[in-house]
């Protein structure tokens, strides 16, 4: 895990929407923590710092809380729908070695044969993976696939310690030859070229 996912967490005692404006006012987040049959607990946390850390998906943390340690998933954020301005964040208590399912973005890499564009139908695929080992993505490589060839989930490449979560037949890249266009306005264009003549025939 990264250095950079150590985060001091305060605990805070007060609630209501004007504290937590408040807190957000001085550049924290408010958040709750939960799990492993822990009673939730509600911290402050440092708003830029988590800010560039949310820019990964499935953000893992380690907390310093009052001098304890915990590792946290982040499980959701809630944002306003204007500004989008981080509001809430909700934490998920996990443990090394514990497994847990989580949505990993897929990326595509390479390019398909020439004429032929990409349709990415899943943006993510569910995995079972180790807490500490999530990773940041899966990469699936288009080279050279022609028009009709397809990559399932089953066809993933998956890092060490993962496991499929999702159907094996979930389609994730289908690869095509763009729609040819339509065949009114072909036709258009054609009566257009071909009145052209006789308009500067009758205009001499």
């Amino acid at each position: 895990m990264s250095e950079d996912n150590k985060v001091v967490a305060e605990v805070r005692e007060n609630f209501g929407k004007g504290y937590a404006r408040r807190l957000r006012a001085a550049g924290q987040i408010p958040a709750v923590i939960y799990g492993h049959g822990t009673e939730p607990q509600h911290v402050a946390l440092p708003g830029h710092q988590v800010s560039l850390i949310l820019r990964k998906a499935n953000a893992l943390l380690a907390l310093d809380i009052a001098g304890k340690a915990e590792l946290a998933l982040v499980k959701d954020v809630q944002k306003d729908p204007v500004r989008q301005i981080i509001e809430h964040i909700d934490l998920l208590v996990v443990k090394k070695g514990e497994k847990l399912t989580v949505d990993v973005p897929v990326v595509v890499v390479g390019e398909s044969a020439p004429g032929t564009i990409i349709n990415l139908d899943a943006v993510s695929i569910a995995l079972e993976v180790e807490a500490t080992h999530i990773p940041e993505h899966i990469e699936v490589n288009v080279d050279g696939l022609e028009d009709g060839q397809h990559v399932y989930a089953a066809d993933l490449k998956l890092p060490k310690g993962a496991t499929l979560v999702a159907e094996g037949d979930v389609l994730v890249v289908g690869v095509s030859v763009p729609a040819a266009a339509d065949l009114g306005d072909e036709a258009a264009e054609g009566e257009a070229a071909a009145e052209a003549p006789a308009t500067e025939a009758a205009a001499e």
